[in-house]
């Protein structure tokens, strides 16, 4: 796909979820399935996916360690269950010191918590031992939040691990399908530039989306 046409993509993350949601119709009513959406974006992509597939909804929260000053920059992440990643090319090309990490890492780690409990209304990660975990995002650019999540997740014994997805770079499907039983991208573009390229609506989801998206999965 060079270039990118206007019907390629997602009316929303609602229109994204429901899209994702038809190719993973193979995980519909198992009883040993779970969607965790990562928030705040990814959940309203994976509220839809557990609706139709007809299995529980949760969150799995992880917070990107940004490079002092440069915030944007990535050099790890933060996931549920106190596991930390480290991009170590990172931290050793922007002279990033070991007590600079931690720093980062306990103010991410407390608001981790924070949403935590406001989502859920406890902290620590959702119970996910023998179970095929569909892990759902609107979209993976890098892939360092990602990774965060699938090595929390590995570290709690799941039968299986599958990435669910809208959109991801070719780099970071590269670097995460290995890491995974199953990675499915609805799309993959050779342009891409950001995940909201690919969506006509990408307004910014909120704290009480997320727990309303939550409560209702639990209501139904």
């Amino acid at each position: 796909m060079s270039h990118q046409r206007f019907d390629d993509r997602f009316d929303d993350r609602v229109d994204a979820g429901k899209q994702l949601a038809t190719v993973l119709a193979s995980y519909a009513g198992r009883g040993d399935v779970l969607v965790l959406g990562l928030p705040r974006g990814g959940v309203p992509v994976a509220a839809e996916v557990a609706r139709a597939l007809r299995v529980p909804l949760d969150v799995m929260v992880v917070r990107k360690l940004g490079v002092p000053g440069w915030e944007e920059l990535a050099m790890g992440a933060v996931a549920s269950g106190g596991v930390r990643v480290l991009n170590d090319r990172v931290v050793r090309a922007e002279g990033v010191t070991e007590a600079v990490i931690e720093q980062v890492a306990a103010r991410e780690l407390a608001e981790l918590r924070r949403r935590e409990i406001r989502y859920r209304g406890h902290a620590g990660a959702p119970e996910v031992a023998g179970k095929t975990v569909v892990v759902v995002d609107d979209g993976i650019a890098t892939g360092a939040t990602f990774k965060a999540a699938v090595q929390a997740l590995r570290q709690q014994g799941p039968a299986a691990l599958v990435v669910a997805v809208p959109v991801a770079s070719a780099e970071a499907r590269a670097s995460l399908e290995p890491m995974v039983d199953a990675f499915i991208a609805l799309r993959t573009p050779s342009d891409f530039r950001a995940v909201g390229q690919w969506y006509t609506d990408f307004a910014q989801t909120t704290d009480e989306e997320v727990t309303r998206l939550l409560a209702r999965s639990r209501d139904e």
